[in-house]
Formats: structure tokens, sequence, C-alpha cells
């Protein structure tokens, strides 16, 4: 039986700086646990450690070094880059273990930290437990010797790497030559890193949100606020909108009219575009239960199968190294394109629909939506002490609604991982139906009382 996680939850650790788990105590011991458990053999080992743009980040980055050093680990600092770079970096230097300290799309109060395994790819369930049964001992007796504290220094050429390694995804025959962009970076880690790789592969390009003061990271900006892209593409006139959160894992696109693209919509054109190109691996693109219908149907009229997994990009990631597919992704617009990074990256995503569109020739609102989505609606319920839906009533009422929608629709009930909420999604071509269902559900959760 797997041990209960006490601080890791589906995307590493998060909470508020300076409340557990989010201190400077318990970043320090996670860096002693952390360095611990992936020292392995008897080379000189390192530790790859980025950040995003949070005030907070100096205090988290401060005490993680000290924890990795005094477990006699080696510390490269790299600054301010997207995840997606730390992920990167971490297998190209041959890193032990990289780290980013990001809270992603939360507003700057929040913090977190992520950790990425020498193969750049996220920690298992596995790892996660077992560093945290380490962080729960006295390591005083297994920490470093004098002579082997770990010693730590600065990488000053990480951007240029990992702006070098976005830039090899576009083709290389290809080149944004007289294209108009504007980049929101959402004040955050890709400030500096996306505008110029647009810029070096010859788009004019408009910046916003590429002004971090420490604490207006995601603050009406990036993909979780994209207004002010959709504003700024219309006032510039610009050919696309590209919209990054806090640490660059997500994206969204804004067409040349100052409308919206999601995720479902990225999957559907990246999907088709490397089908015809013969790059696409297993007829398969992975996706989360809250992807839309209407992408799958796409997908299945392409002959391409949508495999869903669990919301979070982790379960993407494991689901698509099981299929050996090549894209996934979430609506919410993370995008993992595994056959050049191993987590999801924004900025590449965005070279790749680029790429359609210097190829194609006709404006974005063209050719970035290729499907009608089914009306989806999604409501919230708050419960309090036991989850609701293992309720025989909840789930009587689940089984009716899902045999009303059969064949014509989808219900989704899944509880939140941060919050006391349950989610309650549903999909049809009937949005009268999707409303019914989703109101009936709601009620339901509402009414029912779970005993302590």
């Amino acid at each position: 039986m797997s041990r209960m996680k006490r601080f890791f939850g589906t995307d590493g650790i998060r909470g508020t700086a300076n409340v557990a788990p989010m201190t400077v105590e318990i970043a320090q011991k996670l860096g002693q646990a952390a360095g611990l458990h992936f020292k392995r053999g008897d080379h000189r080992h390192s530790v790859l450690l980025g950040k995003d743009t949070r005030l907070s980040g100096y205090m988290i980055e401060s005490a993680m070094v000290s924890g990795f050093l005094s477990a006699g680990m080696d510390v490269t600092l790299v600054g301010p880059l997207p995840t997606p770079a730390i992920a990167m970096l971490t297998r190209s230097l041959r890193a032990d273990l990289g780290v980013m300290i990001s809270a992603s799309h939360n507003p700057f109060g929040d913090n977190g930290i992520k950790l990425f395994g020498p193969d750049g790819f996220k920690l298992s369930d596995q790892d996660e437990s077992e560093i945290e049964a380490l962080m729960e001992k006295d390591l005083t007796a297994y920490l470093a010797t004098p002579e082997h504290i770990g010693r730590a220094s600065r990488l000053n050429d990480a951007a240029g790497r990992y702006i070098e390694s976005a830039k090899a995804s576009f083709p290389r025959k290809l080149r944004l030559d007289g294209m108009k962009i504007v980049i929101d970076c959402a004040n955050g880690s890709a400030y500096r890193v996306a505008p110029t790789a647009l810029w070096e592969l010859g788009a004019e390009v408009i910046r916003i949100g590429c002004e971090p003061n420490g604490v207006n990271i995601n603050e009406k900006c990036g993909s979780t606020h994209p207004e002010a892209l959709c504003a700024a593409v219309v006032k510039h006139k610009a050919d696309l909108g590209i919209a990054l959160d806090g640490d660059a894992d997500r994206v969204l696109i804004a067409d040349e009219t100052g409308r919206l693209i999601d995720g479902d919509q990225i999957l559907a054109l990246i999907a088709q575009s490397w089908a015809r190109e013969g790059r696409l691996v297993g007829k398969a693109v992975v996706a989360t239960v809250m992807s839309n219908m209407g992408l799958e149907r796409f997908l299945e009229n392409l002959g391409l199968n949508l495999e869903r997994t669990a919301v979070g990009d982790r379960y993407v990631v494991e689901r698509m190294l099981e299929r050996q597919a090549n894209i996934g992704g979430e609506q919410s617009g993370h995008m993992v394109l595994t056959d050049f990074a191993t987590t999801g990256d924004g900025l590449i995503a965005a070279l790749q629909i680029l790429a359609v569109l210097v190829q194609d020739g006709r404006p974005a609102s063209e050719v970035c939506r290729l499907f009608q989505p089914f009306p989806q609606k999604l409501k919230n319920v708050r419960y309090k002490g036991v989850c609701p839906l293992d309720v025989d009533e909840v789930k009587s009422r689940q089984a009716d609604v899902e045999r009303k929608l059969a064949g014509r629709g989808r219900l989704v009930l899944r509880k939140s991982g941060t919050e006391p909420l349950v989610r309650v999604m549903a999909e049809a071509e009937d949005a009268n139906l999707v409303d019914e269902v989703v109101d009936q559900m709601c009620d339901v959760l509402e009414q029912v009382r779970v005993p302590a």
C-alpha cells in the first residue's frame, strides 16, 4: 500500500509563502532529503535550481541551496527561467536533479517547488513518497562531512541555451519575417527568453507582461487573464497573440481578431499538422477528462484516438509514455510535445502553431479553429468534511444522468486537489441538456449530508 503524501500534491509542493509547507524550514529539509535521495554512485552530484519572478523565490531558493549543499550536492543557479527550461537543462547538464521554484499560474503570494529527475521528467509518486519519508527523519548523521559539502555556482548562459533549444523546434527552413506577434509573459519566468526567441526568428514583437517586480506575476495578465492580450492584438493589428503563465508551461493563443483559442484547439491543430507530415506517433493524442468532445470527434475524423486521463499534466505525460504518444495536453493550455520537451512548454507549443501559420498563409482565425466545441458547463460545489462522491444517493443520480447522456454527451465529477470542492462538468450537443444535468448533480451534491 502506497504511503499517504504529506507535502507533495499533483504538481509538486505549493502553498502560501512563509506558511507551511512553503516555509524556509521545510524548503531546507526538502533540499537535504531530495539531495540524499538522488545521491546515487560515487560521482560528484549536482542539482540545477531555477525559479520564476516571485518575491518569495529569493527566500525559498536560499533555503533549498543550503539544504542541497549540506547534503553534499553542488548547486547550479540559473535564476528566472521557464519550468520547461529547467527540465531541459537538467538533462543537458547531466544533473542528478532539477528544481523549479514556482507556483505556476497562482497569485504572487503563493509559491511552489517542482522536482525533476535526471531524465527531465517530473518525479514518480514513489520518489516523492521516499523523499517525504526522509524529511520526517533526523538527517544529521547522513549529511556531508565538512570536506564534502557542496559548492554553489551560477550558469550565466542558461537563458541562451534554452532559447536555442526552443528555436530548434521550429522548422529550420521557415522564418517569422513579416509577422507581428504580441507576447504576454505574465510578468513571469519567460519575460526575457520568449520575446527574444520570437525576435531572433524574424518576428516584430509587441511585449506585454514583461516587467516583473516580484509581486505582479499573473496579475491581470498571462494565460489566466488573457483580456489584455486580446485587446493588444486588436490595438496593434497583430497576426497573433501568445499568452504564457507565470512559469511558461502553458499557453493560450489569440487570433488576429482578438478571439481566444484554447488548449483543445491547439491540440487539434498540432495533431493535424504532425499527422499530415507523418510525425504523429501511435495515431493517438493524450488529453484529460476536461477536453471537449468536439476535439474527440475531430480527431476521430482524422483516424486518430483521443486518450483521456485524470486532470494534471503529470498524468498526461504518464499516459504518453505508456502509449509512446508524442502529443498531449490540457484544455487549460498545457502542451506536452515529447519530441522537444519532457514537460509542458508554452513557447515550443506556440512555435508549432506559428510554423503552421507561416506554411498555410491564411490568418489565424481561419487556421486555428478546426472544430465547433460542444456546449460545456462547469460548476463547483463546496462541501464540509468528507467528500460526498462516494455516497449512494450521489452515485445513483450520477448513473441516471450518464444514461440520459449516453451517446450524446459526458458527465465528469471530480474532487478538487486543492480545495473542498466537487467539480461538476457536463457537455453535449444540446446546451439545454447540459444545463439540466449539471444543475441536477449540483442540487444532489448540495443536499447530501455525509456522516463524519
